[in-house]
């Protein structure tokens, strides 16, 4: 029966296969006797270090749909989207300061590898310490490269809680408006995409006022703010 289960039947299984009634410890006694010894099936290490790594790469929602905000570079909220064109599709990330709307970093990428998200935080400039930067649980923001360039930056992660994108809501404002303003399905190659999100950020940031920000641009409101403090 040992040798039936090629050494990998415990007692419970031996047990259940004979075809007459022995008692569990009989079995284990005979086992131990002859030295027969079940091969356990070991973990598969790389589960285990995975599973470890997600339970551990998530972070507190800090910034807990605190909308209202009224100093510039304090709060950033981050995300990615997809923008179709000529049966293809283009990434776009983009990091959005809650309190003035500007859009202070992006990227656009024809793939969804590390680096649209990496290049993203390389392309955010001024003094970032303390900053909180606010994101999904999604795989490029649990990433522990990620996580070490943010720490490099000396800012602070949050993130939303598992399915509730109303927790990130102000960048998901920003590409709903973004979609219903650029054509990006009339583009035929991704140098035209790209070119063409790159005229919008800077429309979107100097030349689009909101009724919200005071009927000014990002730009003009974060300078407001920023003036107000003084």
């Amino acid at each position: 029966m040992y040798d039936k289960g090629k050494g990998k039947w415990g007692f419970r299984t031996i047990q259940m296969n004979l075809k007459t009634k022995m008692n569990h410890k009989k079995i284990i006694r005979i086992k131990n006797k002859y030295g027969l010894i079940t091969k356990i099936r070991r973990k598969n290490p790389y589960k285990s270090i995975m599973k470890k790594s997600i339970e551990h790469r998530t972070f507190e929602n800090i910034l807990d749909r605190q909308f209202e905000q009224d100093i510039p570079n304090k709060i950033f909220c981050t995300d990615i989207t997809y923008l179709p064109y000529n049966h293809k599709f283009a990434y776009f990330s983009a990091v959005k300061d809650i309190a003035s709307g500007e859009i202070v970093g992006h990227n656009i990428s024809e793939h969804l590898q590390m680096d649209i998200v990496l290049n993203t935080l390389k392309n955010l400039k001024g003094n970032l310490k303390d900053v909180i930067i606010h994101s999904d649980q999604g795989f490029h923001y649990t990433n522990p490269q990620y996580i070490s360039d943010v720490k490099k930056l000396d800012m602070v992660q949050s993130m939303s809680r598992k399915g509730n994108c109303i927790d990130n809501a102000p960048i998901e404002s920003f590409f709903g408006h973004m979609k219903d303003d650029v054509d990006c399905k009339g583009c035929k190659t991704f140098g035209e995409i790209s070119l063409m999100v790159e005229k919008y950020v800077r429309y979107y940031n100097t030349e689009r006022k909101q009724w919200k920000l005071k009927k000014m641009t990002p730009v003009q409101y974060r300078n407001h703010l920023l003036e107000s403090q003084k």
